[in-house]
Parts: C-alpha cells; structure tokens; sequence
C-alpha cells in the first residue's frame, strides 16, 4: 500500500553535511522533533557510500515511522526498501522508476514550471518538487521561480507539492500561502544552531497555515 505522505516538513540531505557522522546525530534530532519526510540526497558519494548511508538513513526513518526518499537513485530506494525516490528532469522517467519500484513508491518529480508540472502528472509522479523559489546555494544551477512561479503550478496541477530552494522560518508561511502543501528544507533546518527548536517553530508555522486554510 502506498503510504499516506504529510509533505510539511520535508527535510533533505546536502553532501556537505556528510563530512562526518554528526549528520546521523543532526538527522535524528530533526525527526524526533517532528520532520514528516525526509529525502537522502548525497551528489557525490560512490554508489557503495550511497547505499551504506542510505541503510542508516533508513534505519533512523523507521525508527520515527517518517517515510525516506532517495534522490535520483531509484536502484539505492530499491536496495534499501525507502518509499520512493525523488527525479530531476534529468534523470529516468518517472515510468520507468515505477516500474523498477512498484505501484507502491513514491515518486516525486522536479518541476520548474507549469509545463513540467503537467507531464510529471501524466508520467504518473506521486509530487513535485518546485523551486528554486528563493535563491540557494545548495543548488546554484537552477533558476529562481518565487512564490509566483508556485501560484502558477498550483494552478495547473491536482499534485501535491513542495516548495523548495531557500525556504526559512520566515518565508515558509509565504510557500504554502502560494499553494504549495510543505516545504523541502535543507540548510533552515540541517544547519541550525538547535534542530530540535527549529523543526518545531516550522510545525507550529505549518499547523497555523492549515487552520487558516480551514
């Protein structure tokens, strides 16, 4: 069965913070305290490193009973039985990902624009991922969309679907205001000075924006 996703508080990995374990001891803090999706996405690591952290990263995922999705490598989320896998407009179809997974997996898709958007709905993709909404220096080849750029796309597709690129406390609220249901976050969270604190100022932003939505 295909798992219920609560895409609000969706952290993602970066490889810089891969220097050391710590990321472990980083990445179990911001669970606990209430993350609701977490992506491992490591650039680059060697295939065997991607499956041995991907193994960990799991591990702590099933320990919170937080779903776990694999950047681009639809053969890691396979080799360590994640919910699915996140795809680039780079990477395989998102056919062709589903056929490796299952009618089960998670199959989330980069979208930039409304047209992108489109053809990962037809391709049969799960979510989407939209940005860069703001700029972000852990993806500097990709071209900023602002919180316009999301009014667009929810506009044109019935998907979930996160914001990402840049996203802090302070303009989170302004994400989900342009349609989007969550929020991919990378350093606001991975490089805070409390995680813990963090991870929970974002789930009282969130819990504020669905009672107003209500």
């Amino acid at each position: 069965m295909k798992p219920v996703i609560d895409y609000s508080i969706y952290l993602v990995t970066d490889t810089v913070y891969f220097k050391d374990d710590s990321i472990y001891n980083k990445l179990e803090a911001a669970l606990s305290a209430g993350v609701t999706l977490l992506q491992y996405r490591d650039k680059s690591a060697e295939t065997r490193i991607l499956y041995e952290r991907a193994l960990k990263v799991k591990a702590l995922c099933d320990k919170y009973r937080v779903p776990l999705i694999i950047n681009d490598r639809a053969d890691i989320a396979f080799a360590v039985q994640a919910a699915g896998v996140h795809l680039g407009q780079g990477d395989l179809p998102p056919l062709i990902a589903r056929r490796m997974l299952g009618s089960d997996a998670v199959i989330g898709v980069s979208a930039h624009n409304a047209d992108e958007a489109l053809k990962a709905e037809a391709d049969t993709a799960d979510y989407l991922g939209c940005g860069a909404v703001y700029a972000t220096s852990t993806k500097k080849d990709t071209s900023v969309i602002g919180t316009e750029g999301l009014s667009k796309i929810s506009a044109a597709t019935k998907l979930p679907f996160v914001g990402i690129g840049g996203i802090t406390l302070e303009n989170y609220k302004a994400v989900l205001q342009a349609g989007a249901d969550g929020a991919a976050i990378v350093s606001a969270i991975l490089g805070a000075d409390d995680i813990c604190q963090t991870v929970r100022h974002f789930k009282n932003l969130a819990l504020e924006a669905k009672s107003v939505k209500i």
